[in-house]
């Protein structure tokens, strides 16, 4: 995985199959799910461009990507969730951890800052 340095301005995030990317449906609510999806709207409300794919949903966004393609190709759907900053892998085969999510905000504030 690449390194971050600078300014956050999109994120894309390519989930696994599922049939929510929201965590709170099925018969129980994943919390790193809930936490995730209100962190990318907080980032959205700060001007990140966020984009999710889900792999139930929309299987060709896995296919067109040809990094996540060959990720796939390599490592399987363990891989999953895949997320991108402008580009670039971040975190692929899990979400940020708790710890791990002011960074996320950190580099948003950058961008908004560097607009500025």
């Amino acid at each position: 995985m690449a390194k971050y340095s600078g300014v956050m301005k999109t994120i894309q995030v390519y989930d696994p199959a599922m049939c929510c990317s929201t965590g709170i449906c099925g018969p129980s609510v994943d919390p790193d799910l809930v936490n995730f999806a209100a962190m990318l709207s907080q980032l959205k409300g700060m001007g990140v461009h966020v984009e999710r794919f889900n792999l139930a949903q929309q299987p060709m966004a896995f296919a067109t990507n040809a990094c996540v393609k060959e990720i796939l190709a390599k490592e399987g759907t363990a891989a999953l969730p895949i997320s991108f900053w402008d580009g670039e892998v971040h975190l692929k085969g899990r979400y940020p951890t708790h710890d791990e999510r002011p960074g996320w905000f950190q580099a948003a504030i950058e961008k908004k800052e560097a607009a500025v």
